[in-house]
């Protein structure tokens, strides 16, 4: 399996309740690498932007509302398979319906409260990487 590298975002809920080390130790614990990182408090331009593909959906301006209530922390996942690796860390979207033991089934509040975003796909986490980090931000 090819290394790749993924975004991954610990959303404002996981911030708020301190969850980021325990999160970023079940990535490592795996086996991904965090090679950059940082927190920031998205404004609504940039979670807008971020979630453009979503505009149309009943849930886009609850979504933007939300990643733009606190913190978050942007970070890409290096390793192998890091894409399909990190999504099967988080769980399913829905808490009610992830596995035990991954990030959503222990942490999240619900379905929009779930603690994390990661990448879909080899061309979604390009895009989602380079939307907050420059290539030199990238220490592997």
């Amino acid at each position: 399996m090819a290394i790749e590298r993924t975004l991954s975002i610990l959303k404002p809920d996981a911030t708020r309740r301190n969850l980021t080390g325990k999160i970023n130790a079940k990535f490592e614990e795996a086996g991904l690498r965090i090679v950059a990182q940082k927190r920031l408090h998205l404004s609504e331009a940039q979670a807008g932007a971020f979630y453009a593909e979503h505009k149309a959906r009943p849930f886009y301006k609850d979504l933007v509302s939300f990643m733009t209530s606190g913190p978050v922390v942007a970070q890409v996942l290096e390793g192998e398979g890091a894409i399909a690796r990190n999504r099967e860390i988080m769980g399913a979207s829905n808490p009610a319906s992830a596995a035990a033991g991954t990030i959503r089934k222990e942490f999240a509040e619900s379905i929009e409260a779930n603690c994390g975003h990661g990448s879909d796909g080899t061309e979604a986490a390009a895009r989602e990487v380079s939307f907050f980090f420059a290539g030199t931000e990238i220490v592997g």
